[in-house]
């Protein structure tokens, strides 16, 4: 199947017009401030990572996201590339998702011959998957599963041979959601993704917490070297800056105020999200993307939901009243 992303500003520039100068892209769920970097050692570009580097930054990761000792951590090149390997953990069968949700899961499953059963919910997985994925929160409604629901399934689809794999790329802000501290048995796979919440997507960084066994495996699937010494020394920095953390984490939350507020001044309807993004509900969504796109405003829209819009954050009060003023002009537009 064909999946859209968000992000791709180029291909709104070749058709709208219009400088990278000019856009507000809204279109992902990553925060558009990038955390302060460390000063990086030129070794650390000339080299390959070593040992010592790859182990303290897992160990900072493994602080971050509260994972127990018996639990693995495997480091990958972005998310993505451990979606991509899932499906070969386990024997084919039938994967459950819970959706709508991030369509590269079900691509992943389908593209080496899963048979995938769409779900709404927890109650609604039948009893022949072996494998579910759950993102959580959900992209793009924010949707939430309880810590509780995702234990007792992950160890229902262990017994089965199987795993529960949560996807908790947009978890960050919302620690309270996590079940990282439930890791370490063989029927729990939790991606990390480290790029969104740090606005750092550029970077290619992710993280599968799991256990041993399976750790290992991503691990040799991958390779040696899998991850950049920059980006282990980044993530090692970011991972254990208490106090930038906090300050970035309450600019976090303001921004995310500025897009409420925005909403509430144009009337729109917000039906979900979460602090990386808001879904919005309108019954011409797509007629207002479009005119949003002619006055150079990128957000995401879904084939599968056209009565939805996800919003991603703007960076200020600046951003925020320039996207007030062009989704006026927008809203006026698809009214006239």
């Amino acid at each position: 199947m064909q999946i859209e992303h968000g992000g791709a500003l180029d291909r709104a520039m070749n058709r709208f017009g219009g400088t990278r100068e000019v856009w507000i892209d809204l279109s992902t769920g990553i925060n558009p401030e990038v955390f302060p970097l460390p000063p990086i050692a030129l070794e650390v570009w000339n080299r390959l990572p070593d040992e010592g580097l790859l182990a303290s930054a897992l160990d900072a990761a493994r602080s971050y996201y509260g994972v127990a000792d018996e639990a693995a951590i495997a480091a990958a090149p972005g998310t993505q590339a451990l979606i991509q390997i899932m499906p070969d953990l386990a024997e084919r069968g039938e994967v459950a998702i819970i959706g709508p949700t991030y369509q590269e899961h079900q691509s992943s499953f389908e593209q080496v011959g899963w048979k995938v059963s769409l779900c709404d919910n927890v109650d609604a997985i039948a009893h022949t998957a072996k494998v579910a994925v759950i993102v959580n929160p959900n992209n793009p409604d924010g949707r939430i599963v309880a810590k509780d629901a995702l234990v007792n399934l992950a160890e229902t689809l262990r017994m089965r041979g199987g795993f529960l794999i949560v996807d908790e790329a947009f978890a960050d802000p919302h620690p309270e959601t996590s079940i990282a501290a439930h890791c370490g048995g063989d029927g729990l796979i939790v991606l990390k993704s480290f790029g969104k919440f740090f606005g750092l997507a550029g970077l290619r960084l992710g993280f599968a917490l799991t256990s041993p066994d399976i750790g290992a495996r991503l691990t040799r699937r991958m390779g040696p070297w899998a991850v950049s010494g920059p980006a282990l020394a980044v993530a090692k920095h970011a991972f254990t800056d208490k106090a930038g953390l906090r300050a970035f984490t309450d600019r976090l939350t303001h921004r995310r105020g500025l897009l409420s507020a925005v909403f509430t001044k144009l009337g729109l309807k917000e039906i979900g999200g979460t602090d990386l993004f808001a879904l919005v509900e309108h019954e011409r969504a797509h007629a207002l993307f479009e005119a949003l796109c002619a006055q150079h405003v990128l957000v995401r829209k879904f084939a599968y939901a056209p009565h939805w819009l996800r919003f991603g954050l703007p960076l200020d009060e600046n951003d925020a009243e320039t996207f007030r003023q062009r989704t006026l002009i927008a809203l006026d537009v698809i009214r006239s």
